[in-house]
């Protein structure tokens, strides 16, 4: 079972803070608090799509970079990126410079645009994803489920890339759909408190 680390005002955090000094304000702003936003939630797919093979510190640190070059991950405006914007990514030195996941991420925005119109929201499709109280898995004992990969599989059905289990299960953990956080983590109960205030998209 993970452990949990004192954060600098002396409160137990998630244990995978200590990896980085900026992990704590990630964790107790961001992390696990619910997100409806669609901008939001199609960027974190993204950025997650982006990590596969590195870790999420080099991502988080990129992270502005990322929003700049994908202008702020609006998937409408990049559903219209060319070749041409791809060989500029290519060059970008405040991305991660892989082919296959910037390409990816012009992909989803166009699958993201189909999703829109038939759903319409993201954050309608994915929240039907959300697991039941009673499905709720003991927090970090798992780096994929039966809903991540159900998702996973139906992303990909639909033409979205870079989107495996793992990879969904990390999105699923960040944007609230799940509470991943410690039970001695002092986030938890902030966190549930904004899981049961949350209007759920339909």
């Amino acid at each position: 079972m993970p452990n949990t680390i004192n954060g600098p005002d002396g409160k137990p955090r998630c244990g995978w803070c200590a990896a980085a000094p900026e992990f704590f304000e990630y964790h107790d702003r961001e992390w696990g608090f619910p997100v409806s936003d669609d901008r939001r939630l199609f960027e974190k797919l993204c950025l997650e799509s982006f990590q596969s093979g590195l870790s999420w510190r080099t991502i988080l640190a990129k992270r502005e970079n990322f929003r700049k070059a994908f202008w702020n991950f609006d998937f409408n405006k990049v559903a219209r990126f060319t070749e041409k914007d791809v060989e500029r990514l290519l060059q970008d030195e405040g991305i991660v410079r892989h082919r296959g996941k910037i390409e990816a991420v012009i992909n989803n925005a166009e699958r993201a645009k189909e999703l829109v119109a038939e759903k319409g929201s993201i954050a309608a499709y994915v929240w039907q994803f959300e697991p039941a109280a009673d499905e709720q898995l003991v927090p970090q004992s798992v780096s994929s489920s039966e809903l991540s990969t159900a998702l996973s599989k139906d992303l990909k059905k639909r033409g979205w890339k870079f989107v495996g289990p793992t990879t969904v299960y990390a999105f699923m953990q960040a944007m609230g759909l799940i509470n991943d956080h410690l039970e001695a983590c002092k986030s938890r109960k902030e966190v549930e408190r904004a899981r049961k205030a949350f209007k759920r998209p339909n």
